[in-house]
């Protein structure tokens, strides 16, 4: 009798679009066919894969529902040929509807998994659209026998993939849409490394790539033996076949009544496949940057924008953001507006000028300082006898949001905002003046980590100016200013946004482990005041563990300090 079973896998880590059910069937259709090409037995593509992820409020659309079940009826009949085909789908029943996995072979629906643990917290409202699945079945194909689940599910120790191996099952097939933050693939590993060392079987991780509003997809799918070990790993922020040859274990344990077989035999016999090169490991700067750059070209392409705008300053936030949509666009695809005023120093101007020629972009040179006079002037009668503060200082924003927008408008081009994470948790930001446009590429990204990525993004070619990483940064909106005149220095600033902001703590920890009373005071009722400002910015690309918006959903009319 054989002891094991060579059975060769494939992970179609793909970039789904949401809502785009024939695009995403065709592509599910020409990864299918590669795989074939290379006699694979199983294919996997990731959660939802077919009407992308996350549809959110699609999915209360019960013509959604219909045409995506069509759309599957549709795709299972297009496969042909020995390949099991495991496909993310929206499965809608009656006035359910659940996450599912359709298990296609020969042209044939032969199963439906549906996810049973619904995540309901950080980014993700599961339980708001989908009802929990109830079985964790087993399917036969030759002599071998798998699970298949979704997501969340082999997150739980006591969950399917327990059940799921104690009726036979070898490997698991875990089909995944999980979202990227900083260092997410070892959290991930080590979960996956932990179920399949404790229930003896191989797991195979497929997930998503791409962007979706705020959210971004990283993929690095990984296969794991039932030891625990990495086996070989996707690539990162694009899409990627991975295939591999396992040697599985024949199941000693009499398989269940509930099996459902597939088939009798495996696929066609082998054919030698070219030794795959393992990506490389990414170190946090370049995965943090290539997150961002993938974020940020979904976001523009996938809804319908050829070219973006934004301002430059010759600050270090603006010269970020414009390395980042040259990486994702193209430098053809990008513009830069220096906006000068009266308080804007030379300095700031032969920076915004050098960025733009190291990389390329069209740069338009527009002087605020008329339109900011008539302003003054107009407004003089009703401000008379009151002197100038902020107030002077946000008309020169909001002029700059109008410029930025008027190009917006007259060419079609998407304004990319500049602002980071450490203004935006403190309110320093203008609204409808930097705060203006239609994504904030930066806006999860704390001011410290804006430095290490523009010299990660250097290492790679000098594009950013190096008097831009020296200076003090400045708004440059009245005579010698410097953000450490509003804010604490930003070493500090940012350890204690990352207490309060993505870790919760509340003010005597912070200030117990060595900040400063009136500094952790004087920061989180920053926070606390500016929520009505967040709500009212244009989406950002996530890359932490906690970000504004789908993350962290404070009440803006809110007395609780803690």
């Amino acid at each position: 009798m054989k002891n094991e079973t060579l059975l060769r896998v494939a992970i179609a880590q793909v970039n789904s679009t949401v809502g785009d059910l024939q695009g995403n069937a065709a592509k599910i259709i020409r990864y299918i066919e590669k795989a074939k090409d290379s006699s694979t037995d199983i294919i996997c593509f990731p959660e939802l894969a077919l009407c992308g992820y996350p549809p959110e409020d699609l999915l209360l659309k019960p013509k959604f529902i219909s045409d995506n079940v069509s759309a599957l009826k549709n795709l299972a009949k297009a496969i042909n040929g020995h390949v099991v085909a495991v496909v993310g789908f929206a499965d809608g029943r009656f006035k359910e509807t659940y996450n599912a996995a359709a298990i296609i072979y020969n042209g044939q629906i032969k199963g439906v998994y549906r996810k049973i643990f619904l995540p309901n917290y950080g980014v993700f409202d599961e339980k708001r659209y989908f009802d929990s699945g109830d079985k964790s079945l087993v399917f036969g194909l030759g002599d071998f026998i798998f699970g298949v689940n979704i997501c969340e599910d082999i997150w739980y120790p006591d969950g399917p993939t327990k059940s799921q191996a104690a009726a036979g099952a070898k490997l698991i097939l875990n089909i995944n849409a999980s979202p990227y933050h900083a260092d997410k693939f070892k959290e991930r590993q080590a979960a996956i490394a932990s179920q399949a060392k404790a229930n003896s079987v191989f797991v195979v991780y497929a997930n998503l790539i791409g962007g979706q509003d705020e959210l971004v997809f990283d993929g690095q799918s990984m296969i794991v033996d039932n030891q625990g070990k990495l086996l070989t790993k996707a690539k990162a922020f694009t899409e990627d076949l991975l295939i591999q040859d396992l040697d599985i274990p024949v199941s000693r344990i009499r398989p269940s009544k509930k099996l459902i077989k597939i088939a009798s035999t495996l696929s066609s016999p082998k054919k030698n496949l070219v030794i795959r090169e393992e990506p490389e490991t990414l170190e946090s700067e370049a995965e943090i940057y290539q997150g961002l750059v993938l974020g940020l070209k979904d976001y523009v392409f996938k809804n319908g924008f050829g070219k973006v705008v934004l301002g430059l300053s010759g600050g270090i936030d603006s010269s970020l953001v414009a390395a980042l949509a040259v990486d994702a666009l193209g430098n053809e695809n990008v513009a830069g507006l220096f906006m000068p005023s009266r308080y804007t120093c030379r300095q700031s101007q032969e920076d915004a000028m050098l960025l733009a020629k190291n990389l390329g972009i069209k740069f338009i040179a527009i002087s605020i300082e008329q339109i900011f006079r008539l302003y003054l002037l107009v407004l003089e009668p009703h401000f008379a006898g009151l002197g100038r503060d902020t107030t002077e200082e946000n008309l020169q924003a909001r002029i700059r949001g109008n410029i930025l927008m008027a190009f917006s408008n007259k060419f079609g081009w998407l304004v990319l905002t500049t602002g980071n994470k450490s203004e935006m948790s403190t309110g320093y930001a203008t609204l409808y003046g930097d705060m203006a446009g239609g994504l904030a590429v930066i806006k999860d990204v704390p001011k410290t980590l804006v430095y290490k990525l523009s010299r990660y993004r250097n290492s790679i070619s000098q594009v950013i100016p190096e008097c831009v990483f020296t200076k003090a940064p400045t708004a440059e909106l009245k005579p010698n200013q410097l953000d450490q005149d509003t804010l604490p220095p930003y070493e500090i600033l940012d350890n204690i946004l990352k207490a309060y902001v993505e870790e919760d703590k509340d003010l005597t920890k912070i200030i117990s482990s060595g900040f400063d009373k009136e500094i952790v005071c004087k920061v989180t009722d920053m926070v606390d005041k500016n929520e009505y400002k967040r709500r009212q910015s244009p989406p950002g690309i996530k890359i932490t563990p906690k970000a504004f918006g789908r993350d962290r959903r404070m009440p803006i009319t809110n007395k609780y300090k803690g």
